[in-house]
């Protein structure tokens, strides 16, 4: 069944237009009309759901989850025709839709499951002690509560898992906070449909209509006017790091600055190391390859770097991925302006001092093939440039001429989200030596793997030190994520009767 978009934004169970128009730019398959949000907009949206706070947050915790289960459905319901548009306006395959759906929906259904379990809220229980000296003690309770409306911003790269009801909506929601979306005008239609998804959800589980809303974009003033926006208390975002600093500057200068939890986008550096190499370069060379290329290599935790030590065994596995990454074709990427980034990105790369080009490419106005690179370790610690995201598919490797001076290019990294040690047993005691240096790197360390899965779980963490995310104590997947909108509160000799439900 066809979806054709009708444009509007959903402010409190409303939808509205605007007089002022922007048309979508899919990779294929028609263009449509989308109103472009305003500050307005935003000042409405913000106030209901201001408004709606106040009964949502006293929700129940299996009020919530039924919520969050029925968000889940109602997308699903609409699975072919959330297909259908995503991968015409993003020109990623249906597989990889329907797969991102499924993530989608887990998402919600894991935090049903994780508040019906009512850890998240860290209960805790001093109690008084009248008798003590010399001084008593009060009874004291304390437990997390939700802090209030909270913005969350699609990503482009992620049209389900990150954006309208992604898994910072899905945080949020569980919390007990209400969101506003400001969507992205890469995927709008793709946005409007699940945004119907909530709504229906918010209809048939008599949530107050302020609960959640999307603004369509087309217009930077909006996500300015959301984030600067007294009644939001905290920011959800997934980007660049250019724009997302900028928000995140915003946030910090307001007469109440509030937490801007951005994921802000890494190079996943990979250490292969000396016996690993030897036993398996070829395979890890295909792997690499793979890694690199999946998605256009479009992903946040895409493994851009391969750090080795000089040598036969290392120039096979350059060479083995040089092999495997000139087979790949070309793929769509997200947008044209994701596509001139990602050429301009790697004529920089390309003219720097000391980069050797290894497999260079001509890419279309919307395409990408693989670019790969190397350069000399003291060339790379001598340029910080070379350490910046590419995204894309374009791979740097870093050749190093021995165990120390591998060492210094992992001292020298800034916050990533991920970083991998390639290791076989016998490189143990060199894993022993880099491991709590990229454990202070970096938010998840791999052993023998690639970075571009992201399990949602409780164990995860997709975050780590700056510029990968804005907060270094906080993830933006797993049920960890649920902490970046709640609050600590204590209850200090409050009456059974007056205090909440949960801490009782």
């Amino acid at each position: 069944m066809t979806y054709t978009p009708h444009g509007k934004h959903l402010i409190a169970g409303e939808w509205i237009a605007t007089e002022n128009r922007f048309q979508s730019e899919p990779a294929r398959g028609p263009a449509h009309d989308f109103s472009v949000g305003t500050p307005e907009l935003v000042a409405k949206a913000c106030e209901a759901a201001e408004e709606a706070f106040w009964r949502y947050s006293e929700a129940s915790r299996e009020e919530r989850a039924a919520f969050l289960n029925a968000i889940a459905d109602e997308i699903e319901a609409r699975g072919e025709r959330i297909t259908e548009i995503g991968t015409q306006e993003t020109g990623l395959p249906e597989a990889r839709l329907d797969g991102e759906r499924g993530r989608t929906t887990g998402q919600l259904r894991l935090f049903a499951s994780h508040i019906l379990k009512g850890d998240y809220l860290d209960r805790r229980h001093d109690k008084a002690l009248p008798d003590r000296k010399p001084a008593p003690r009060p009874d004291l309770r304390m437990m997390e509560q939700p802090i209030g409306p909270v913005a969350v911003f699609g990503a482009s790269n992620f049209p389900l898992a990150f954006s309208t009801a992604g898994g910072d909506t899905a945080a949020a929601l569980a919390a007990g906070c209400p969101v506003v979306v400001k969507g992205h005008s890469a995927h709008p239609g793709t946005g409007e449909i699940v945004a119907e998804a909530v709504l229906a959800a918010v209809k048939s589980c008599g949530m107050p209509d302020g609960v959640f809303s999307l603004i369509q974009g087309g217009n930077r003033a909006v996500g300015s006017a959301l984030v600067q926006h007294p009644l939001i208390k905290a920011v959800g975002f997934t980007g660049s790091l250019g724009g997302g600093r900028a928000l995140f500057d915003l946030c910090a200068a307001r007469p109440e600055p509030i937490p801007f939890f951005g994921e802000l986008g890494s190079v996943n550096p990979m250490f292969m190391l000396p016996e690993a190499i030897s036993s398996r370069g070829a395979e890890l060379g295909k792997g690499w390859a793979g890694s690199l290329t999946m998605g256009a290599g479009q992903f946040c935790t895409n493994p851009g770097i391969a750090v080795v030590i000089e040598g036969a065994e290392a120039d096979a596995f350059i060479e083995t991925a040089q092999t495997a990454l000139g087979e790949g074709g070309a793929q769509t990427m997200l947008t044209e302006g994701i596509a001139k980034a990602y050429r301009e990105g790697a004529e920089t790369i390309g003219a720097a001092t000391g980069v050797q080009a290894l497999l260079t490419s001509m890419c279309d106005q919307r395409s990408a093939k693989p670019f790969l690179y190397k350069v000399a370790a003291s060339d790379w610690l001598a340029n910080h440039a070379l350490c910046e995201e590419v995204f894309g598919p374009l791979g740097l490797v870093v050749v190093a001429k021995d165990v120390e001076e591998l060492v210094r290019v992992a001292l020298s990294f800034r916050g990533q989200l991920t970083a991998t040690l390639h290791m076989d047993d016998a490189d143990a005691d060199l894993a022993r030596r880099l491991l709590p240096v990229l454990q202070r790197k970096a938010g998840r360390v791999l052993a023998n793997g690639f970075p571009t899965g992201v399990e949602v779980c409780d164990s995860m963490v997709h975050g780590g030190p700056y510029p990968a995310s804005t907060n270094f104590g906080a993830t933006s997947v797993g049920t960890l994520s649920i902490r970046r909108f709640l609050r600590p509160v204590c209850y200090q000799n409050l009456p059974e009767n007056l205090l909440p439900v949960d801490v009782r």
